[in-house]
């Protein structure tokens, strides 16, 4: 039975640890142990009660307590089998379905159906980008994601065209989400220690009406021009692309885009025109 209202979260993650636990460094494990950071998170990290909320990654369990007590129903999908036996062992019988499962893997139509649902947790730093791209491919079946990831990475999902952050990363999460920074988390919520700030975001699946080209030509267009970010939009474009500078700087023109800009320096709609220019000039993209 959840011991929520009698410890810490300090105190409840060194008891459960205590059957055999460890944080595994292999994993990227660092376990939250910061009641009030757990409140806020669950507190403006979960929008609705009655819609079904995975947590990925639970580690023992401190933040998973919480959210048994907020929601409805709960999922939470862990590749460490070492912790899947604490957390049965903590929270056998309650409203919870726990996973042994790698999260990558993760196939969130099988959980609960048709329904849109809500993902929350600490993703280990080295496994980030894979995994929000891996749920954002299901945004379908998502109306959001809470997630805490290392400072760096959060400003560069954040970022802003112009600045040295934007990138790769920055264009594919704000094409499928409106972004919130909640609250930055510093090392001293954590045990062990990490050696970097966290950053708690909040995103708000959405539509882009304005988006109409296809997905793959145009990843692959955003991809090219960030393989070489130092160098003009020209040079990166028709080295990545395999044009002549010639065909490239014609494409270009068309699209209204600046040949002497850099990667950094454009939206994500003027990406869009350098995709459709390329059709309009028959360059098809595969």
């Amino acid at each position: 039975m959840s011991s929520f209202k009698q410890e810490t979260a300090a105190e409840y993650t060194l008891r459960v640890l205590r059957h055999g636990g460890r944080a595994k460094k292999s994993l990227g494990q660092n376990f939250l142990i910061d009641d009030n950071v757990i409140e806020s998170i669950v507190g403006e990290g979960v929008p609705d009660l009655d819609i079904p909320v995975i947590e990925i990654g639970p580690g023992p369990g401190g933040l998973t307590r919480v959210l048994l007590t907020k929601t409805k129903r709960l999922w939470a999908a862990e590749l460490d089998r070492e912790k899947i036996e604490l957390l049965q062992k903590e929270f056998g019988g309650q409203a919870i379905t726990l996973l042994h499962f790698d999260a990558l893997k993760l196939n969130l139509y099988d959980l609960w159906g048709g329904e849109k649902g809500w993902l929350i947790g600490n993703l280990p730093y080295y496994i980030t980008n894979p995994l929000l791209n891996h749920f954002l491919d299901q945004k379908d079946s998502l109306l959001g994601m809470t997630v805490m990831v290392q400072k760096e990475v959060a400003e560069r999902i954040t970022a802003r065209p112009g600045g040295k952050n934007y990138g790769i990363l920055s264009i594919a999460i704000q094409l499928a989400a409106e972004i919130n920074k909640l609250f930055d988390v510093p090392p001293s919520a954590f045990w062990p220690q990490p050696k970097v700030t966290s950053t708690v975001l909040k995103l708000n699946i959405r539509s882009f009406p304005d988006f109409v080209a296809d997905r793959q030509a145009y990843f692959q267009v955003v991809r090219a021009a960030f393989a070489q970010r130092r160098k003009t939009l020209l040079n990166t474009l028709s080295s990545g692309l395999s044009l002549s500078k010639e065909v490239m700087a014609e494409v270009l023109q068309s699209a209204d885009i600046d040949t002497h800009l850099r990667p950094e320096e454009l939206s994500i709609l003027d990406y869009q025109k350098i995709v459709l220019s390329l059709e309009e000039h028959n360059h098809y993209l595969s």
